[in-house]
């Protein structure tokens, strides 16, 4: 599963695309984009997003399937 999907599994009964463009600082938009791999997500939002949602940066970039901390 891909950053894109991810994201948009992680913020789906939990928060609306405008509430993470709140977030975040961006727009709606971006954060489509985002959700459909058009543009990449700055590390930066990786780590907040990873914070919001309580899960693992690894887990967010697709790098595991555990989306529990490791720390």
């Amino acid at each position: 599963m891909d950053i894109g999907m991810r994201l948009k599994e992680a913020r789906e009964g939990k928060a609306s695309q405008q509430q993470i463009a709140d977030l975040l600082n961006t727009t709606q938009q971006q954060i489509s984009k985002y959700e459909n791999n058009i543009q990449e997500i700055p590390c930066r939002h990786i780590i907040t997003l990873a914070q919001y949602f309580d899960v693992s940066t690894d887990y967010l970039l697709g790098l595991t399937n555990d989306k529990t901390k490791q720390w």
